[in-house]
């Protein structure tokens, strides 16, 4: 699967009572009336209104997460399909009333209140999407940006969230080597932001971000549904040929496998935990004899690892949950689509067509289709 350099480094950069000169008193609400921060206009106002009666109030829910400089964050979930409305406040200080030339005195973290519609996107989800963006292990720190106020923090309003919350980073604590630095506390003292700084990357499209906000895009797909089987599960579930490629990095032959000519529409999973890696939409002729595709359906669901073997110098390619070996990467792919050819190898992945997707449980992702 021929010689490549660099890609690694590439893929690597693509995840106060009291106070008189307070004149901004706001409180969150729990429900879907909550007032539009001072100087909002009215047509904005209305807007978000809109967006509001437009959900069944009993699926209406909110959120507050802390992230570094909030103008990317909300910019960020106000494009995860679900939401509803993010709002750029402050939240956890000491006092019930701060603004932004004073979160240093009342110890505020940037936050933003994310409105979202449960029937269509879950609160573990939208962690997942969190966690994408932010750097969980970073003390007082998000991107260039520094000090208390830019801490990472997860403040939920019922127990159950907390519940959730500490679960999922539970999880990703495994993945990490460093301690992850994330408060998960209640919510005290949210007090939206100024109204310049609401839908600040809408109005100022080239202002400052530390996150890339495109990954929003980028389905969410859990990775705890897709565990990985113990080793006499594993032998028992895939053939001879696919435990070599799979666990022992074995290449099949070109030109002779189950998937170099197929271009149906579908999604392609991990033979080993069903795990969803790659979309038809995604697929092209290369020439060179195996699946090939311009990347994955979200860059959540691979890993990258240098391979050194047969004097060559390439980028091996992994599933998340399995750490099945798939196949290398190069930079030789569609100029106009990224660049990338991801060469993967068909005993490594297994079709789901768009006819079976949702009873084999992968309707959610007929989107990447």
């Amino acid at each position: 699967m021929m010689r490549t350099a660099g890609i690694l480094g590439s893929l690597a950069i693509i995840a106060a009572a009291g106070f008189g000169w307070y004149s901004m008193a706001m409180t969150p609400s729990s429900g879907s009336g909550e007032k539009a921060p001072v100087g909002v206009s009215l047509e904005e106002s209305m807007k978000k209104e809109m967006a509001v009666k437009t959900v069944n109030k009993e699926n209406l829910r909110d959120m507050y997460l802390a992230g570094g400089c909030f103008w990317g964050l909300e910019e960020y979930f106000s494009r995860v399909d679900g939401v509803v409305d993010v709002v750029s406040g402050y939240a956890n200080g000491k006092t019930d009333k701060t603004d932004y030339e004073h979160i240093g005195q009342t110890d505020h973290a940037e936050t933003v209140h994310i409105s979202y519609d449960a029937s269509k996107v879950s609160y573990r989800d939208l962690l997942l999407y969190y966690l994408r963006v932010v750097d969980p292990t970073s003390v007082n720190r998000q991107g260039n940006d520094r000090g208390r106020q830019y801490r990472t923090g997860i403040y939920y309003t019922t127990d159950e969230e907390g519940a959730v919350a500490r679960e999922v980073l539970d999880e990703k604590q495994k993945s990490l080597s460093g301690k992850i630095a994330i408060e998960v506390e209640p919510l005290r003292h949210f007090v939206p932001a100024e109204e310049y700084h609401q839908d600040y990357l809408k109005k100022n499209p080239g202002g400052y971000c530390h996150i890339d906000v495109s990954r929003a895009a980028d389905p969410v797909i859990d990775g705890s549904l897709y565990p990985k089987p113990d080793e006499e599960t594993l032998r028992s579930l895939l053939t001879a040929d696919q435990y070599a490629v799979t666990q022992e990095g074995m290449t099949e032959r070109a030109f002779s496998n189950e998937y170099f000519d197929k271009f149906d529409r579908g999604i392609y999973v991990d033979v080993a935990t069903g795990e969803p890696l790659f979309s038809s939409r995604d697929k092209f002729e290369s020439g060179c004899g195996w699946p090939s595709f311009t990347k994955p359906i979200s860059a959540d669901v691979v890993n990258y690892k240098e391979d050194l073997s047969y004097n060559m110098r390439r980028t091996e390619v992994r599933s998340r949950m399995g750490e099945s070996h798939l196949g290398h990467v190069f930079d030789d792919g569609p100029r106009d689509r990224g660049g990338l050819r991801y060469c993967i190898n068909s005993l490594a992945i297994r079709f789901i067509p768009e006819a079976d997707m949702e009873k084999e449980g992968y309707g959610y992702l007929s989107g990447v289709l």
